[in-house]
């Protein structure tokens, strides 16, 4: 297949997808349809593309980051545990501890040459580790005092839930990053050919680096949405994440291999995850047989998506 139609087949099968999907289940389920239904699908889309654009820069590198979820349920425990004392400061605490785990994951990536798949798993135990320790294994409950300090997460703004304007905000941000900065043109010039890019000048490790920076703060900050969507913070909370995440950026049409894919593609991706998720909620199908689909879808995405020139030994 020309490479034209290949990539004229990731922009627009994605989108197709979403909209078949969102009938299918429209005919299926009408309520599904409703403005307060749809509203309540955008708000709990939000959240899982926060934590899947972080990562899609790490995978427009060819890399991956499986630390996410403990990141995202790490910034929760810390946002429980700090915020009484620290106030409003205890969110951008919990966003530098995801800036910095990422930091210590991409540098164990670039300067040990550990593969990112290793480097990034290894850090996730790390931070599974320090939230169970810390939380003493138990969830947190915000008490009533500390509420008051995650009014901005939760609750409606002019109709609209205050976590689709957080999601739309980060969005404009993540695309001016990937679109419009230096940053954003290496990462894509790294996955398209990493030898290439370091050929040209380009910084590979540093770039490396900065986006495994950004795809810890972006878990972390879907941490403090989750803590402030629940009112609590745990060290499993977010432990069901991570599989829906890189769901998310393959199935929007980023190929895994890196070097094609844009943030708004995660966002689709993001959406057809959450009507996929919704629909079977509607239809009845089971919350843990879910995760079966996810895993299929995923296995299907990659394999549409994948650029097997760059791969030429599956190993």
């Amino acid at each position: 297949m020309p490479a034209q139609r290949i990539e004229r087949l990731r922009r627009f099968l994605p989108v197709a997808t979403l909209a078949v999907l969102v009938l299918i289940v429209g005919a299926l389920q009408p309520e599904f349809l409703n403005p307060d239904t749809l509203l309540d699908l955008a708000s709990d889309t939000a959240v899982l593309f926060v934590l899947a654009s972080g990562v899609s820069f790490v995978i427009l590198t060819g890399g991956i980051d499986l630390s996410i979820q403990a990141m995202a349920s790490l910034a929760s425990v810390i946002v429980a545990l700090t915020v009484d004392r620290l106030g409003y400061a205890s969110f951008v605490a919990a966003v530098a501890a995801g800036a910095l785990s990422g930091w210590l994951g991409g540098l164990a990536h670039v300067r040990l040459k550990i593969p990112s798949f290793v480097a990034t798993l290894a850090v996730g135990g790390v931070l599974a580790g320090t939230a169970l320790v810390v939380s003493h294994q138990h969830s947190i409950t915000l008490g009533a005092t500390q509420r008051a300090y995650i009014g901005w997460i939760t609750g409606p703004w002019l109709g609209i839930p205050r976590e689709v304007i957080i999601g739309a905000l980060l969005l404009f941000f993540a695309d001016t990053v990937q679109r419009r900065t230096p940053f954003g043109r290496y990462i894509a010039a790294i996955g398209a050919g990493e030898a290439a890019a370091y050929a040209s000048g380009v910084k590979v490790g540093r770039q490396k680096v900065v986006a495994f920076v950004i795809s810890g703060a972006f878990a972390a900050f879907a941490g403090v949405m989750l803590a402030g969507r629940l009112a609590s913070g745990s060290p499993t909370l977010a432990n069901e994440q991570l599989l829906p995440a890189i769901a998310a950026v393959v199935v929007g049409g980023t190929a895994i291999t890196g070097g094609v894919g844009s943030i708004w593609r995660t966002l689709v991706g993001a959406l057809i995850i959450s009507v996929v998720r919704t629909g079977m909620t509607f239809i009845g199908v089971d919350i843990f047989a879910q995760e079966i689909l996810f895993g299929a879808v995923l296995v299907f995405a990659v394999a549409v998506t994948i650029d097997r020139s760059k791969i030429p030994v599956v190993k």
